[in-house]
């Protein structure tokens, strides 16, 4: 069963040192995709900016500055109020996004404790997914058989 722990908030996208503007966001974590987490950005266009990136990845960048390429996250105050800002990079362009620490943070121990840290990999059913990888299909069994069988090998002594 497919667990989804989803927030909605509003984020500024800085567009420079004096200017930023709303950016309404939604943050979801999804137990089929345990090590990721997916921001879905509503910028006034006809299609959302999707983003995935690694849970351990915005839980330290909560903390302390982390990442490093097309993800960089870290915390620190604007105006007197914590914010996580959140560089995006990619061939498209840059993006330096700040959101609120406390509903971030707030939904990412929802996150953490729908699938705590370190038990991700009990969500994806590997030993099942190999099973049915692995499991014999129709039709499986004339490459299964030995091509050889019932043929004799020996030179004829007749001739």
């Amino acid at each position: 069963m497919q667990t989804v722990v989803e927030r909605e908030l509003e984020m500024q996208l800085v567009l420079s040192p004096e200017r930023s503007i709303p950016v309404p966001v939604r943050l979801a974590y999804r137990t089929v995709d345990p090590y990721a987490v997916h921001i879905v950005f509503h910028v006034g266009s006809d299609t959302p900016v999707n983003w995935t990136f690694a849970r351990e990845l915005l839980v330290e960048g909560v903390f302390r500055p982390c990442g490093n390429g097309d993800v960089r996250i870290w915390p620190t105050k604007v105006n007197g109020r914590s914010v996580i800002c959140i560089a995006l990079s990619s061939p498209d362009g840059d993006a330096l996004l700040e959101a609120p620490s406390s509903p971030v943070s707030a939904w990412l121990e929802r996150a953490l404790r729908v699938v705590p840290p370190g038990t991700e990999h009990e969500q994806l059913s590997m030993d099942d997914g190999l099973s049915r990888l692995l499991a014999p299909a129709a039709g499986d069994e004339a490459w299964l058989r030995d091509p050889c069988a019932g043929q004799d090998d020996t030179p004829d002594a007749s001739a």
